[in-house]
């Protein structure tokens, strides 16, 4: 495996700790695509020759995580990619409300070509899914199912947080388990909860703080971000255990909660 997307961000649990546990990149970039709609496909133009080529495009995903375009031939990225098949997908933070360059994003570079046959099937049904509308369009004449087969990425969670993930990586990584769950977990503790924030990054990060808001989450901890008077910082916070659902979470938070109070 490589120790390309094994960094961590954020400070330990205290001065000359060791970082708190993260998910790899590979894992990151997973979840990131995975609760991403669309991205911003790049192609190379035909038109004029080694000029990239913007395109906004929703995407689907296969098991090994490789995104799927619905194209007409109509349409230039998909002229430019028949002319050459190497493209790239950014695919960032679909929480708009977020700094954008603080919010993670992830490029995905590779081939695109039409999906054989034998697979169209099985393919279609997860585009379909995930995309509704396109029923309406899918089986015109003009378009087809084109899918991307990664050679690399980038992955960048936020300010300092950055690597290359290489192709085999990502395909075995899984998408965190409270992925689909995150955002309501976090604005439950940022709404309901936020004194208990600020006593558990004091009494489990070594950080003092006035505020504290829950910025993201995920099975193995999760992210605060801390205000003291001027002063904005960061902590990261790992689980007692790992979670695997959102249940899961509110039952460590709440043990986590009661040994912050025993420890303060």
């Amino acid at each position: 495996m490589s120790n390309r997307s094994q960094q961590h961000a954020g400070p330990g649990l205290a001065t000359g700790a060791p970082p708190p546990p993260e998910p790899s990149y590979a894992e990151r970039a997973r979840t990131l695509v995975h609760l991403g709609r669309t991205g911003s496909l790049s192609t190379l133009s035909r038109k004029q020759p080694g000029y990239p080529f913007g395109s906004v495009m929703p995407y689907g995903l296969d098991p090994l995580g490789r995104p799927s375009f619905l194209i007409s031939t109509m349409a230039m990225h998909t002229q430019n990619i028949l002319a050459d098949s190497r493209a790239s997908l950014l695919v960032t933070d679909p929480d708009v409300s977020r700094d954008p360059l603080g919010a993670a994003r992830a490029t995905l570079m590779g081939t695109a070509s039409k999906v054989p046959e034998e697979e169209l099937a099985a393919l279609r049904d997860l585009y379909l899914a995930r995309y509704e509308n396109a029923r309406y369009w899918v089986d015109f004449s003009d378009f087809a199912f084109y899918r991307m087969e990664i050679v690399d990425l980038y992955y960048v969670g936020g300010f300092g947080v950055m690597g290359w993930v290489e192709a085999d990586e990502y395909a075995r990584a899984e998408v965190d388990p409270l992925a689909d769950a995150a955002s309501e977990i976090i604005g439950h503790m940022n709404a309901d909860h936020a004194e208990a924030l600020v006593l558990l990054a004091r009494a489990l990060a070594g950080q003092q703080a006035e505020e504290a808001k829950m910025t993201a989450v995920d099975r193995l901890g999760f992210h605060l971000r801390l205000k003291t008077g001027d002063r904005v910082h960061s902590a990261r916070i790992p689980f007692i255990r790992e979670v695997r659902s959102a249940q899961e979470t509110r039952t460590v938070l709440i043990e986590m909660i009661q040994l912050a109070r025993q420890r303060v």
